[in-house]
């Protein structure tokens, strides 16, 4: 799912997000992130550092905690992801996807 998602936006910002690696991780470190307001974060951006890729990750057990059923799990995978790349990218969710937050 995560792949299918990274494809759908790879389709538009191919060029900036050359080099970006996508990973899937069971369960976010036990550290937020200072922006993080407190609750389990769904996914997580690192931006490329000493020479390093930029890295979006998606949490896999808070997401299928969330989801109600596969295909809110597809739509939420994808909205993790255009989430992220919105951040990587320093740009709104709507404008990395027009679709962000619909119902599919």
């Amino acid at each position: 799912m995560v792949l299918d998602a990274v494809e759908h936006v790879e389709r538009r910002w191919a060029k900036q997000l050359r080099g970006t690696e996508f990973a899937v991780e069971d369960v976010p470190p036990s550290d937020p992130a200072p922006w993080e307001d407190g609750g389990v974060p769904l996914g997580r951006t690192f931006p490329a550092d000493s020479g390093g890729p930029a890295r979006v990750v998606v949490y896999r057990r808070p997401v299928e905690a969330r989801a109600v059923d596969r295909e809110d799990l597809e739509d939420l995978v994808h909205d993790v992801v255009v989430e992220q790349v919105a951040h990587l990218l320093a740009r709104s969710p709507e404008e990395i996807d027009p679709r962000y937050g619909d119902e599919r």
